[in-house]
């Protein structure tokens, strides 16, 4: 069992009782408690709406760990931890409460005033929850206090700046961690060592060797209950905005100056601003219809429940985009994403340039393909590098084969989910892993023209890879974002 690094606090969960706080927030405290993570005076306090014991929360959580496949030994002395209040985000009185609620625990088990706020609450309870802990005193306790953010961060550039402004009355920037669970997975941190730790790959890691960049986020799920929150949004602010525009930040960012928060959020920014304007005729925006997934018959994202009639929401889109930097000009990095697809994936696949020769197909020899690096984010983390090799006998011939590697099969046990990774970054302090305002508001910039002007919408089955207008925005090899798996 790890021993815990991190000091004595409170965490606070902000819509404690929520979805996300079960299905997410509680295992992963649980994990962290059962690996030995979380300091042995650390204690959880649940917040929410309805009134509930201290105990009736206990049970609430022990359901949700016990799902999560938690041992039963662990759920009951991660259950210890947790406490509850209830609290309405609009009344400013019950902040004072939960500060006098913070001072007696911190009091009952020795906890300095060292505190984190998660806030896993609609985007409309959001600046009330901001502003009640700011008003309370509680963003400038005698110790340490964390705010946590979840997506959305806005609705596009002037929310974003709005939300910005408004957070940044209460909280400095060091003390506010915005939360894209991506950035939490194995495979992305990895990213970076693979990409620095191996002189081979930063070498090859520029225009002179690579031809393009997909970064591909698959769902094979339609919009189900989020239908009339995703009616708001659509793929563009749901996925792109965040999601994949955080992929492309650390794929196509310089080396920073140190493996730090403030060198890597540095290095992220500058890729944000070196985007080029992105051409209308780059851009293709689909909307699923009735067809067959996974056997099953889907019916089209206009007859789901909480969609408005003749909706022009886009359910999938695909981007071409450049970054106009000294290592990137003139490789197209393709931004691909949509629901009811056929298959759950989030990948990025590095296309190589194809040697300046085609030295064996004088030979006869099929030579047509390119070196392809596949990064598999989910639903197996891992990497695989296609290249070609000699088939055994004659005539000669070539085959291109793929080298994997797959985390589950070389690590035991599962790999930690994302969330695990970024609430103990939050306990230790770690901000690298998380978004900056500067982030936020660059990446709305990009996409703003975007929203502003949203190009023509295409329908395409459920069950397919989107509309066949948006085929020519994707790498050439489709087999392998389409089908190749580690």
């Amino acid at each position: 069992m790890t021993t815990s690094t991190n000091e004595a606090s409170l965490f606070v969960i902000f819509g404690g009782t929520g979805d996300l706080s079960r299905r997410k927030l509680l295992p992963a405290l649980g994990n962290l408690d059962t690996e030995g993570h979380l300091n042995p005076r650390m204690r959880v306090l649940a917040v929410g709406r309805r009134p509930k014991t201290d105990e009736e929360f206990r049970q609430l959580a022990k359901d949700a760990l016990g799902q999560a496949g938690l041992p039963s030994e662990r759920i009951e002395a991660t259950a210890r931890r947790l406490h509850y209040q209830v609290l309405d985000p609009g009344k400013p009185e019950d902040y004072r409460t939960l500060g006098r609620r913070l001072y007696d625990l911190g009091r009952e088990h020795d906890i300095p005033a060292n505190y984190a706020f998660y806030l896993s609450l609609p985007p409309r309870a959001f600046p009330l929850a901001v502003a009640g802990l700011g008003e309370a005193g509680l963003n400038q306790p005698e110790g340490w206090s964390r705010l946590v953010v979840e997506k959305p961060f806005g609705k596009d550039l002037a929310s974003a700046e709005k939300l910005n402004a408004l957070v940044h009355q209460h909280f400095q920037e060091d003390q506010i961690y915005r939360i894209d669970h991506y950035l939490g997975k194995e495979t992305v941190q990895n990213l970076l060592v693979f990409r620095l730790a191996n002189a081979f790959i930063e070498s090859s890691w520029n225009r002179e060797r690579i031809d393009a960049v997909q970064i591909t986020v698959g769902e094979n799920l339609g919009v189900g209950t989020r239908a009339e929150y995703y009616d708001h949004s659509g793929a563009l602010r749901d996925m792109v905005q965040n999601h994949l525009t955080q992929l492309l930040t650390l794929v196509a960012m310089e080396v920073p100056s140190s493996f730090s928060a403030r060198a890597i959020r540095h290095e992220k920014i500058k890729v944000l601003q070196s985007i080029a304007p992105i051409e209308p005729a780059n851009v293709v925006r689909g909307q699923y219809t009735a067809g067959e997934l996974n056997g099953q018959a889907v019916r089209g994202y206009l007859q789901e429940d909480g969609v408005a009639k003749g909706s022009q929401t886009e359910t999938f889109v695909a981007i071409k985009l450049f970054v106009d930097s000294w290592r990137w000009q003139g490789v197209p990095f393709y931004l691909r994403t949509g629901k009811c697809l056929p298959a759950k994936t989030t990948q990025i696949a590095v296309r190589f340039r194809e040697a300046p020769v085609g030295y064996f197909k004088q030979m006869g020899c099929n030579q047509d393909t390119a070196d392809v690096l596949t990064i598999a984010l989910q639903p197996d983390e891992g990497f695989i590098f296609h290249l070609d090799i000699k088939m055994p006998g004659a005539p000669l011939r070539l085959e291109r084969i793929p080298l994997r590697f797959n985390y589950n099969e070389h690590f035991e046990g599962s790999l930690p989910d994302g969330y695990q990774t970024l609430l103990l970054d939050v306990l230790n302090g770690d901000q690298t892993l998380f978004v900056h305002s500067d982030e936020v508001e660059g990446s709305w910039r990009v996409y703003a023209p975007l929203l502003d002007n949203p190009p023509k919408i295409y329908n395409y089955a459920a069950g397919t890879w989107g509309p066949p207008e948006a085929d020519s925005l994707a790498i050439p090899e489709r087999d392998l974002w389409q089908k190749e798996t580690v």
